[in-house]
């Protein structure tokens, strides 16, 4: 009798989940978008988010939505993505908004600005408020943010002469973005906006001195070792360079609510993955770098001590002048004062014992 009754309602379990599957599916809609990458599929792990993410979005929806990846180039230049979202060519793209400060300095904050914050800080600043505050600025751009990973603390990047005191910054043509550009100009460098893939072959003819990238993994990868020896550490302009999902906001405002979850929740898989494999990866390749003859530098206290004046001088200027930038810039670094209130409480007395403890074995 019992059986009877276990196979009845076990009967009547299957019938129900029957007819509700088709109702579920029914009620999501199929909906294909693509997503145009500021980088090449070369370097996997800044390019891997996207694919991460058309990959769980896919997963999450049982192909109902479907995310496509283009490299930077297939569809537009790796500089011009958030254009492409803006004007609708593409859906989304993914990308570092600091690329655009040609547009307003304020577009620096969604991925870093010079002595910001570090990876943990700048995902916590997103969500204490920082991604309401960038995606109220984006809106104006047609721009609605999603976070899209990060690559930790970045390198000070490949120099083909030493840098010893700052007159050595005067004069030098570097590859760098965003904001950070602008501090090295009060030093007398000439700083230079090139994609990822066109920086090998102009440090390589000279046309440039020195480049700045992300880090070991990617470094090796493009191979900046082979035209430039020196090699500098810390990239101040970038303690932790964030990397976001763009997507165009009217795409946005029509998706059903529980695909915009689904992106919310694909995206924040995709942000913790790419911080992940960086860590994992850079030191094998920092390793591998020194042992080919890369010649590892600190940036000296004095060329340090002058970049940080020369960039709380443009953040004064910036400040006066743009009430965009001055709302998210004072958000900003009131919470990064009151992150290393904490920071040297515990996480970096912590780390300042372990890596004293590994010295001594």
């Amino acid at each position: 009798m019992k059986r009877r009754q276990f196979l009845t309602a076990a009967g009547a379990g299957v019938a129900t989940a029957a007819i509700a599957k088709p109702a579920i599916a029914q009620s999501a809609p199929e909906v294909k978008w693509r997503v145009t990458s500021s980088f090449p599929k070369s370097l996997d792990t800044i390019y891997g988010a996207s694919d991460t993410l058309a990959k769980y979005v896919a997963e999450m929806t049982d192909n109902k939505f479907q995310i496509q990846a283009f490299a930077a180039g297939e569809i537009v230049p790796g500089l011009q993505a958030a254009d492409a979202v803006t004007n609708g060519t593409v859906e989304m793209c993914h990308t570092a908004s600091y690329y655009y400060v040609g547009k307003d300095p304020t577009w620096a904050f969604g991925t870093a600005v010079p002595f910001g914050l570090n990876a943990r800080q700048q995902n916590a600043w997103f969500l204490a408020g920082g991604m309401d505050l960038l995606n109220e600025f984006y809106g104006g751009y047609n721009i609605h943010a999603l976070v899209g990973g990060n690559t930790g603390c970045q390198m000070g990047g490949w120099f083909r002469k030493e840098i010893k005191t700052v007159a050595d910054v005067s004069g030098l043509k570097m590859r760098i973005g965003g904001f950070a550009g602008r501090v090295l100009t009060k030093l007398g460098a000439v700083p230079q906006q090139i994609a990822g893939g066109d920086i090998y072959p102009a440090l390589e003819k000279g046309t440039i001195d020195a480049a700045e990238w992300v880090g070991p993994f990617d470094d090796q990868k493009l191979g900046f070792n082979k035209v430039a020896p020196f090699y500098y550490y810390p990239g101040w302009w970038e303690g932790g360079a964030a990397l976001q999902f763009m997507i165009n906001k009217p795409k946005w405002d029509a998706l059903p609510k529980q695909y915009k979850a689904v992106l919310q929740a694909a995206a924040a898989l995709a942000d913790t993955e790419m911080t992940a494999k960086y860590d994992s990866r850079n030191p094998g390749a920092l390793k591998q770098l020194v042992a080919a003859g890369t010649q590892l530098r600190p940036f000296p206290q004095e060329v340090m001590e002058a970049c940080y004046k020369a960039a709380n001088e443009l953040y004064a200027e910036t400040t006066a002048q743009n009430a965009k930038f001055k709302k998210i810039h004072d958000h900003m670094m009131a919470f990064r004062n009151d992150e290393y209130l904490w920071w040297q409480v515990a996480e970096y007395t912590f780390d300042n014992f372990q890596i004293r403890a590994r010295a001594r074995g």
